[in-house]
């Protein structure tokens, strides 16, 4: 748990100094930023991935379920927080009716010490790379153009071929109010007697999911969700019902390429309510990290991709508050 204008300055720091020697033969923070920048162009003052974004404010409401089953404030009490919708990819004229690419939605739960604690979830359960040189590896290939070589990265990882086959099984959401989250990783929620739970999170509309056809989504333009959510706020706020999955003996931590059984019970942990727009500034003062957590919830220590993202981040946010 960190405020935020400590965030970017200790947590780089820190990770980077103790992943240096374990990473000195995989890919490095600096190469999966070049390899995005590679795909999408790298745009000044702005991030390298999740480009095109909208900054929003709301509040927590946890559970009675959630205190039992974790230590962490987030869930004692009800906090305010600050947060991001944004569209996948690197591209900042991305079309919000674009099927294949995610929606996010990145938070900072703002705690009663001064101190912040994350959660960032996407409109999909799985990711497209187990590790950061396969997702490197992606987005180099992508990056050539050349459907040849494409097609042959797809067909020799074909993990990475699960999350656009999933979103494209799916309707377009008609607005980031009307899209399911996941969180692709694993955590841990850990009690006040030290019980642990490992989770992973979702999050879904109190509306339920609203989808566009392919010909509504390609008719909208591709700004409208900006407008759309504007409209909605003028209404009332936008509710999300936040649930951990409970995972099982047995089940992966270390693959957000794959989801776990189906069958798995869910725990209402409270509600999301985000009920209106947030100047930029106060998205882009430090980054939305996945692994800035307060006490009593844990990252998979088996999962390469989650400490790739703190770096990854890291990295991006330096350059574009140098720029």
């Amino acid at each position: 748990m960190r405020s935020l204008g400590l965030l970017v300055g200790c947590s780089a720091l820190a990770l980077a100094v103790a992943s240096a020697a374990v990473m000195a033969q995989e890919a490095q923070p600096e190469d999966l930023v070049n390899a995005l920048n590679g795909v999408f162009g790298a745009h000044a003052k702005m991030r390298a991935a999740h480009t095109k974004g909208i900054c929003v404010k709301g509040n927590f409401t946890p559970t009675p379920e959630a205190a039992a089953l974790t230590k962490s404030p987030v869930f004692a009490a009800p906090v305010p927080l600050v947060g991001r919708f944004s569209l996948g990819g690197g591209n900042p004229m991305a079309s919000d009716g674009q099927k294949d690419n995610v929606r996010g939605i990145a938070m900072h739960f703002q705690l009663a010490d001064g101190g912040t604690s994350d959660l960032l979830m996407i409109s999909a359960p799985i990711f497209v790379a187990k590790t950061p040189e396969q997702f490197v590896e992606l987005l180099k290939t992508v990056a050539t153009k050349d459907k040849e070589k494409i097609d042959a990265f797809f067909k020799a990882n074909p993990d990475s071929a699960k999350q656009g086959a999933w979103l494209n099984a799916r309707p377009t959401p008609a607005s980031y109010a009307t899209a399911d989250y996941f969180g692709v990783h694993t955590f841990t929620l850990i009690d006040a007697k030290g019980d642990r739970q490992p989770i992973k999170w979702k999050a879904e509309p109190v509306g339920g999911f609203v989808g566009l056809s392919d010909a509504e989504g390609e008719g909208k333009g591709k700004d409208f969700y900006a407008g759309e959510l504007n409209d909605r706020f003028a209404k009332g706020p936008v509710d999300y019902n936040l649930f951990a999955v409970m995972g099982q003996p047995g089940d992966q931590d270390d693959d957000p390429t794959s989801e776990w059984p189906a069958d798995r019970k869910s725990v209402k942990m409270g509600v999301i309510s985000i009920t209106g727009l947030e100047p930029a500034e106060s998205c882009d003062v430090a980054i939305f990290d996945p692994n800035n957590l307060a006490d009593g919830v844990e990252p998979s220590k088996n999962d390469k991709i989650l400490p790739m993202r703190s770096l990854d981040y890291a990295v991006s946010f330096g350059r574009r508050t140098s720029e």
